[in-house]
Protein backbone atom coordinates (compact mmCIF):
# COMPACT_ATOMS: atom_id res chain seq x y z
CA UNK A 1 0.00 0.00 0.00
CA UNK A 2 1.39 3.83 -0.87
CA UNK A 3 0.64 6.05 1.38
CA UNK A 4 1.03 9.77 1.25
CA UNK A 5 0.75 12.78 3.85
CA UNK A 6 -2.81 14.25 3.79
CA UNK A 7 -3.05 17.59 3.55
CA UNK A 8 -5.52 20.51 4.74
CA UNK A 9 -7.55 17.98 6.46
CA UNK A 10 -10.87 19.78 8.00
CA UNK A 11 -11.07 19.84 11.92
CA UNK A 12 -12.85 16.46 13.31
CA UNK A 13 -16.99 17.31 13.86
CA UNK A 14 -18.78 16.40 16.72
CA UNK A 15 -21.60 14.18 17.15
CA UNK A 16 -25.20 15.17 17.60
CA UNK A 17 -26.31 13.16 20.54
CA UNK A 18 -29.57 12.04 20.01
CA UNK A 19 -30.45 11.19 23.90
CA UNK A 20 -30.48 14.71 25.03
CA UNK A 21 -32.73 17.63 24.20
CA UNK A 22 -31.86 19.80 21.04
CA UNK A 23 -29.16 17.02 20.19
CA UNK A 24 -26.37 18.64 22.63
CA UNK A 25 -22.98 18.22 21.03
CA UNK A 26 -20.21 15.92 22.10
CA UNK A 27 -17.78 14.13 20.71
CA UNK A 28 -15.75 10.32 21.78
CA UNK A 29 -12.37 10.23 22.49
CA UNK A 30 -10.30 8.06 20.96
CA UNK A 31 -7.81 5.50 23.24
CA UNK A 32 -3.93 6.41 22.78
CA UNK A 33 -2.23 5.29 20.09
CA UNK A 34 -4.99 3.84 18.15
CA UNK A 35 -5.69 5.09 15.29
CA UNK A 36 -8.41 6.96 13.66
CA UNK A 37 -9.55 6.84 10.10
CA UNK A 38 -10.89 9.89 8.30
CA UNK A 39 -12.93 11.22 4.89
CA UNK A 40 -11.68 14.80 4.02
CA UNK A 41 -14.03 16.35 1.96
CA UNK A 42 -14.51 13.39 -0.52
CA UNK A 43 -16.41 13.36 -3.77
CA UNK A 44 -17.25 10.21 -6.33
CA UNK A 45 -18.26 9.71 -9.59
CA UNK A 46 -18.54 6.87 -12.24
CA UNK A 47 -18.53 7.48 -15.72
CA UNK A 48 -16.64 9.36 -18.44
CA UNK A 49 -13.86 11.83 -17.85
CA UNK A 50 -15.17 15.09 -19.11
CA UNK A 51 -17.33 15.51 -15.56
CA UNK A 52 -20.92 14.91 -17.59
CA UNK A 53 -21.66 11.95 -15.47
CA UNK A 54 -23.91 12.13 -11.69
CA UNK A 55 -21.81 12.50 -8.15
CA UNK A 56 -22.59 9.59 -6.30
CA UNK A 57 -20.72 10.94 -3.29
CA UNK A 58 -20.96 14.46 -2.21
CA UNK A 59 -18.51 15.99 0.04
CA UNK A 60 -18.40 13.50 2.58
CA UNK A 61 -16.73 14.21 5.89
CA UNK A 62 -16.02 12.05 8.42
CA UNK A 63 -13.99 11.28 11.21
CA UNK A 64 -13.80 7.12 12.44
CA UNK A 65 -12.52 7.15 15.70
CA UNK A 66 -10.54 4.71 17.23
CA UNK A 67 -12.85 1.68 18.87
CA UNK A 68 -16.23 3.12 17.10
CA UNK A 69 -19.35 1.56 16.03
CA UNK A 70 -20.29 3.14 12.88
CA UNK A 71 -23.72 2.38 11.09
CA UNK A 72 -24.09 4.36 7.66
CA UNK A 73 -27.72 4.40 6.53
CA UNK A 74 -29.52 5.91 3.68
CA UNK A 75 -31.70 4.90 0.47
CA UNK A 76 -30.61 1.90 -2.22
CA UNK A 77 -28.52 3.77 -4.37
CA UNK A 78 -26.95 6.75 -2.00
CA UNK A 79 -23.64 5.37 -1.98
CA UNK A 80 -23.09 3.81 1.07
CA UNK A 81 -21.36 0.83 -0.57
CA UNK A 82 -19.52 3.29 -2.48
CA UNK A 83 -17.95 5.14 0.73
CA UNK A 84 -17.00 1.51 2.08
CA UNK A 85 -15.28 0.70 -0.91
CA UNK A 86 -13.11 4.10 -0.80
CA UNK A 87 -12.65 3.29 2.90
CA UNK A 88 -11.32 -0.17 1.69
CA UNK A 89 -8.94 1.31 -0.71
CA UNK A 90 -10.26 -1.04 -3.12
CA UNK A 91 -11.34 2.19 -5.42
CA UNK A 92 -10.12 6.19 -4.85
CA UNK A 93 -11.90 9.16 -4.55
CA UNK A 94 -12.78 11.57 -7.67
CA UNK A 95 -12.00 14.47 -5.38
CA UNK A 96 -11.02 14.84 -1.39
CA UNK A 97 -8.57 12.41 1.22
CA UNK A 98 -9.48 9.18 2.75
CA UNK A 99 -6.67 9.05 5.30
CA UNK A 100 -5.44 6.71 8.06
CA UNK A 101 -3.80 8.46 11.10
CA UNK A 102 -3.30 11.57 8.71
CA UNK A 103 -1.89 10.00 6.19
CA UNK A 104 -3.57 9.55 2.61
CA UNK A 105 -4.74 5.86 1.60
CA UNK A 106 -4.11 4.30 -1.84
CA UNK A 107 -5.05 1.04 -2.25
CA UNK A 108 -6.61 -2.03 0.12
CA UNK A 109 -3.72 -3.30 2.87
CA UNK A 110 -4.26 -5.42 5.92
CA UNK A 111 -5.06 -2.92 8.63
CA UNK A 112 -8.71 -2.34 6.92
CA UNK A 113 -10.46 -5.78 6.48
CA UNK A 114 -13.36 -6.21 4.40
CA UNK A 115 -16.48 -8.48 5.07
CA UNK A 116 -19.38 -8.99 2.16
CA UNK A 117 -22.71 -9.57 1.98
CA UNK A 118 -22.62 -12.14 -0.26
CA UNK A 119 -21.65 -15.70 2.04
CA UNK A 120 -22.20 -17.89 -0.54
CA UNK A 121 -18.27 -16.52 -2.33
CA UNK A 122 -16.68 -15.53 0.30
CA UNK A 123 -14.73 -19.08 1.51
CA UNK A 124 -12.74 -21.27 -0.55
CA UNK A 125 -15.39 -24.32 -0.87
CA UNK A 126 -12.44 -26.65 -0.98
CA UNK A 127 -10.76 -25.56 2.52
CA UNK A 128 -12.30 -25.76 5.77
CA UNK A 129 -13.35 -23.61 8.07
CA UNK A 130 -10.19 -23.25 9.89
CA UNK A 131 -8.31 -23.56 6.85
CA UNK A 132 -10.03 -20.82 5.19
CA UNK A 133 -9.13 -18.64 8.64
CA UNK A 134 -5.58 -19.90 7.86
CA UNK A 135 -5.33 -19.11 4.27
CA UNK A 136 -4.55 -14.89 4.93
CA UNK A 137 -1.72 -15.40 7.73
CA UNK A 138 -0.34 -18.03 5.73
CA UNK A 139 0.39 -15.39 2.78
CA UNK A 140 1.67 -13.63 5.66
CA UNK A 141 4.68 -16.66 5.75
CA UNK A 142 4.06 -17.01 9.24
CA UNK A 143 4.57 -20.38 10.64
CA UNK A 144 2.22 -23.00 10.79
CA UNK A 145 1.30 -23.81 14.04
CA UNK A 146 1.13 -19.78 14.69
CA UNK A 147 -2.02 -19.96 11.69
CA UNK A 148 -3.30 -22.86 13.33
CA UNK A 149 -3.59 -21.60 16.85
CA UNK A 150 -4.36 -18.22 15.56
CA UNK A 151 -7.16 -19.62 13.62
CA UNK A 152 -8.46 -21.95 15.95
CA UNK A 153 -8.95 -19.27 18.89
CA UNK A 154 -11.02 -16.70 16.20
CA UNK A 155 -13.03 -19.45 15.30
CA UNK A 156 -14.02 -19.86 19.06
CA UNK A 157 -14.50 -16.21 19.34
CA UNK A 158 -17.20 -16.32 17.11
CA UNK A 159 -18.50 -19.73 18.69
CA UNK A 160 -17.59 -22.10 16.08
CA UNK A 161 -14.89 -23.85 17.30
CA UNK A 162 -16.87 -27.42 16.96
CA UNK A 163 -17.56 -26.82 13.49
CA UNK A 164 -13.74 -25.88 12.48
CA UNK A 165 -13.35 -28.82 10.14
CA UNK A 166 -16.37 -28.49 8.02
CA UNK A 167 -16.40 -27.13 4.57
CA UNK A 168 -18.76 -24.34 3.53
CA UNK A 169 -21.03 -26.76 2.36
CA UNK A 170 -21.93 -27.93 5.63
CA UNK A 171 -22.18 -24.80 7.01
CA UNK A 172 -25.48 -22.63 7.31
CA UNK A 173 -25.09 -18.88 6.07
CA UNK A 174 -24.99 -17.76 9.48
CA UNK A 175 -22.14 -20.03 10.08
CA UNK A 176 -20.25 -19.24 6.93
CA UNK A 177 -20.88 -15.29 8.17
CA UNK A 178 -18.98 -16.13 11.44
CA UNK A 179 -16.16 -17.67 9.19
CA UNK A 180 -16.05 -14.61 7.26
CA UNK A 181 -15.47 -12.66 10.37
CA UNK A 182 -13.31 -14.97 11.96
CA UNK A 183 -10.68 -14.59 9.20
CA UNK A 184 -10.65 -10.93 9.26
CA UNK A 185 -10.32 -10.84 13.05
CA UNK A 186 -7.32 -13.29 11.98
CA UNK A 187 -5.97 -10.83 10.80
CA UNK A 188 -5.39 -7.85 13.27
CA UNK A 189 -6.60 -5.42 11.38
CA UNK A 190 -7.63 -1.92 12.17
CA UNK A 191 -10.81 -1.67 10.92
CA UNK A 192 -13.85 -3.71 10.14
CA UNK A 193 -15.31 -2.79 6.91
CA UNK A 194 -18.81 -4.38 7.19
CA UNK A 195 -21.63 -4.25 3.53
CA UNK A 196 -24.59 -5.58 4.94
CA UNK A 197 -23.08 -8.60 6.33
CA UNK A 198 -26.64 -10.03 7.61
CA UNK A 199 -29.45 -9.02 4.70
CA UNK A 200 -29.59 -12.34 3.42
CA UNK A 201 -29.74 -14.08 6.83
CA UNK A 202 -33.57 -15.21 8.15
CA UNK A 203 -34.35 -12.96 11.17
CA UNK A 204 -33.43 -15.36 14.15
CA UNK A 205 -29.95 -15.77 12.59
CA UNK A 206 -29.46 -12.43 11.41
CA UNK A 207 -30.18 -11.19 15.39
CA UNK A 208 -28.40 -13.97 16.83
CA UNK A 209 -25.00 -12.77 14.67
CA UNK A 210 -25.90 -9.24 15.72
CA UNK A 211 -25.37 -10.22 19.05
CA UNK A 212 -22.78 -12.25 18.54
CA UNK A 213 -20.95 -8.76 16.98
CA UNK A 214 -22.02 -6.83 19.48
CA UNK A 215 -20.05 -9.55 22.24
CA UNK A 216 -17.10 -9.67 19.85
CA UNK A 217 -16.88 -6.01 19.29
CA UNK A 218 -17.02 -5.13 22.91
CA UNK A 219 -14.21 -7.46 23.38
CA UNK A 220 -11.57 -6.42 20.79
CA UNK A 221 -12.32 -3.05 20.10
CA UNK A 222 -12.10 -2.87 16.47
CA UNK A 223 -13.44 -0.13 14.74
CA UNK A 224 -16.45 -0.97 12.63
CA UNK A 225 -18.02 0.53 10.23
CA UNK A 226 -21.28 -1.72 9.16
CA UNK A 227 -23.31 -0.33 6.04
CA UNK A 228 -27.41 -1.37 6.49
CA UNK A 229 -30.72 -0.19 4.89
CA UNK A 230 -32.14 -1.27 8.74
CA UNK A 231 -32.38 1.63 11.04
CA UNK A 232 -33.16 -0.95 14.37
CA UNK A 233 -30.18 -2.68 12.89
CA UNK A 234 -27.62 0.67 12.91
CA UNK A 235 -29.19 1.22 16.90
CA UNK A 236 -28.99 -2.56 17.96
CA UNK A 237 -25.61 -2.36 16.34
CA UNK A 238 -23.83 1.36 16.75
CA UNK A 239 -22.26 3.66 18.92
CA UNK A 240 -22.84 6.16 16.31
CA UNK A 241 -25.63 5.92 13.20
CA UNK A 242 -24.70 8.03 10.15
CA UNK A 243 -28.01 9.37 7.75
CA UNK A 244 -26.23 9.36 3.98
CA UNK A 245 -29.02 11.01 1.36
CA UNK A 246 -30.23 9.86 -1.64
CA UNK A 247 -27.93 12.61 -3.24
CA UNK A 248 -24.86 11.11 -1.66
CA UNK A 249 -24.59 13.53 0.60
CA UNK A 250 -24.39 13.19 4.73
CA UNK A 251 -27.79 14.16 6.33
CA UNK A 252 -27.05 13.56 9.71
CA UNK A 253 -24.66 12.20 12.21
CA UNK A 254 -25.40 10.77 15.81
CA UNK A 255 -24.36 9.43 19.14
CA UNK A 256 -26.02 6.28 20.19
CA UNK A 257 -25.22 6.46 23.76
CA UNK A 258 -27.51 3.24 25.08
CA UNK A 259 -25.76 0.12 26.85
CA UNK A 260 -25.41 -2.66 25.28
CA UNK A 261 -26.87 -5.24 25.08
CA UNK A 262 -30.06 -3.24 23.59
CA UNK A 263 -33.28 -4.48 22.84
CA UNK A 264 -35.83 -2.52 20.48
CA UNK A 265 -38.91 -2.69 22.94
CA UNK A 266 -36.92 -0.32 25.32
CA UNK A 267 -38.26 3.02 25.75
CA UNK A 268 -35.27 4.91 25.14
CA UNK A 269 -34.24 2.64 21.90
CA UNK A 270 -37.81 3.59 20.89
CA UNK A 271 -37.27 7.18 21.44
CA UNK A 272 -34.23 7.20 19.27
CA UNK A 273 -35.30 5.11 16.70
CA UNK A 274 -38.47 7.16 16.32
CA UNK A 275 -35.93 10.19 16.72
CA UNK A 276 -34.06 8.71 13.31
CA UNK A 277 -37.26 7.52 11.35
CA UNK A 278 -38.46 10.70 11.05
CA UNK A 279 -35.19 12.01 10.03
CA UNK A 280 -35.12 9.30 7.49
CA UNK A 281 -38.12 10.24 6.29
CA UNK A 282 -37.55 14.15 6.00
CA UNK A 283 -34.02 13.20 3.87
CA UNK A 284 -36.78 11.33 1.62
CA UNK A 285 -38.95 14.00 1.43
CA UNK A 286 -36.71 16.61 0.84
CA UNK A 287 -34.35 14.96 -1.40
CA UNK A 288 -37.50 14.50 -4.17
CA UNK A 289 -37.16 18.47 -3.86
CA UNK A 290 -33.33 18.45 -4.34
CA UNK A 291 -33.05 20.17 -0.43
CA UNK A 292 -31.09 18.69 2.38
CA UNK A 293 -32.35 18.14 5.79
CA UNK A 294 -31.82 21.05 8.34
CA UNK A 295 -31.78 21.95 12.10
CA UNK A 296 -35.24 22.68 11.85
CA UNK A 297 -36.22 19.45 10.42
CA UNK A 298 -34.29 17.62 13.14
CA UNK A 299 -34.98 19.01 16.28
CA UNK A 300 -38.86 18.78 15.21
CA UNK A 301 -38.74 15.06 14.75
CA UNK A 302 -36.81 14.29 18.14
CA UNK A 303 -40.10 16.21 20.00
CA UNK A 304 -42.62 14.43 17.80
CA UNK A 305 -44.21 11.57 20.00
CA UNK A 306 -46.12 10.42 16.69
CA UNK A 307 -43.74 8.73 14.68
CA UNK A 308 -43.76 4.82 13.99
CA UNK A 309 -42.09 2.15 16.56
CA UNK A 310 -40.90 -1.00 15.48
Amino acid sequence: MHQHPAADLPPRSPLRDLSRPGGAQKEPSAPTGWRVLRVASVWKRFGPADGSAPWVLRDVTLDFEAGSFTCIVGPSGSGKTTLLNLLAGFDAPTRGVIALDDVAIRGAARDRAVIFQDVSNALFPWLTAVENVEFGLRMQALPRPVCRERALSHLALVGLDRDCEKFPYQLSGGMKQRVQIARALANDPSILLMDEPFVALDAITRRDLQEELVRVWAKTRKTVVFITHDLIEALLLGTRVVVIGADGAIQGDFAVPLPTPRSPSDLEFMRLYDALQGILETVVRRAKRGAKVNDTDRSSVETSPKRRRP
